[in-house]
């Protein structure tokens, strides 16, 4: 079976499980989604749409559609299936508020009909200053001029429908509340890092790959994104999936945190730099797709190559600071 996966640019899916997850019955009797996509709005009325790239055997070329994809076997659910898609079709493209909409239904080459689990998110980003790495641009468009686009009926109801329930300004939810005085209040995205020291005072750092969307060929924390989870089990959960390093959350405590306000390309961001006071294991690539080593660095020879806020936590927690701020 060939399965073009709605709301991503790859091709097929050779997998034989996929066919049978598809084709699984629930207890309702409907097959359980393997694939998923975001309905992502500024909670004024807009909606941002994807540009298909043109090609041939993949599903909708050359037509606007929403972001998204199919699920792997690593993917915890469809959420964390959805947030893998997001980043790497664009990078660094946090929608917030992330919630479950609606399952839409969507038809492959081959006329198997694959349910997708539809979130809602909220984002008020600039498309035009993020990398596209499937595609051909992104757009914000408003429901009123939908029918000038080649897109997909399914697709434009789906819109339709989640205007018509959440107009702006109207329903609990529908659009985000003004602070007083009439500003729209901002999300930031918020990041965990592990500073890690040796007997020797050395910090660990990793090279980022080349090919990476963030710093690439720099070096860096052990690091990622706070999702659904607290932010210590988050940063427990990194340290182990990246460098198979153990860490109890019992000896982790809070020693930096780097607000930037003026992060290009996206929202304001909230770096939470974590300490360890212990751990198990010696720090080795487990995901050599973003990270090409490890090593130990003494605090007076860091390399050239840092990212700033990096060097701005470790300036700071060596000054016995707790907090620090780049941009305005």
């Amino acid at each position: 079976m060939t399965l073009v996966e709605p709301g991503s640019d790859k091709s097929e899916v050779t997998s034989p499980t996929l066919r049978e997850k598809l084709l699984r019955a629930r207890l309702d009797g409907q097959p359980e989604p393997v694939n998923a996509s975001a309905l992502i709005h500024d909670g004024q009325g807009r909606y941002l749409l994807h540009l298909r790239d043109h090609k041939p055997g993949i599903w909708q070329p050359g037509a606007f559609a929403l972001l998204g994809g199919g699920r792997t076997h690593d993917d915890r659910d469809l959420e964390g299936t959805l947030l893998r898609e997001l980043s790497e079709q664009v990078p660094d493209l946090l929608p917030a508020d992330l919630r479950p909409y609606a399952v839409e239904t969507a038809t492959s080459l081959d006329g198997l009909s694959v349910p997708i689990q539809v979130f809602t998110g909220i984002w008020r980003g600039d498309p035009d200053r993020h990398r596209l790495h499937e595609g051909v641009l992104l757009r914000w468009f408003t429901p009123d001029i939908l029918d000038r686009l080649r897109l997909s009926p399914a697709t434009r109801d789906l819109i339709r429908r989640h205007a018509a329930e959440s107009p702006p300004g109207g329903a609990p939810g529908a659009a985000t509340p003004l602070h007083e005085g009439g500003r729209r209040p901002v999300l930031n995205g918020i990041g965990v890092h592990l500073h890690l020291e040796d007997d020797e005072g050395r910090v660990l750092l990793g090279l980022r790959h080349p090919d990476s969307a963030f710093a690439g060929n720099t070096w860096h924390y052990l690091a990622g994104k706070c999702e659904r989870e607290s932010a210590v089990a988050s940063l427990v959960r990194e340290a182990r999936e990246e460098a198979g390093l153990v860490i109890d959350p019992a000896d982790v405590e809070l020693a930096h945190v780097v607000h930037v306000v003026d992060a290009p390309g996206g929202p304001p961001l909230m770096q939470l730099v974590f300490r360890a006071r212990r751990w198990k294991g010696e720090p080795k690539v487990l995901e050599a797709d973003k990270c090409l080593a490890w090593k130990w660095w003494p605090p007076h020879e860091l390399p050239e190559r840092l990212v700033s806020y990096t060097r701005t936590a470790m300036v700071g927690i060596a000054e016995g600071r707790f907090y620090s701020q780049l941009g305005r």
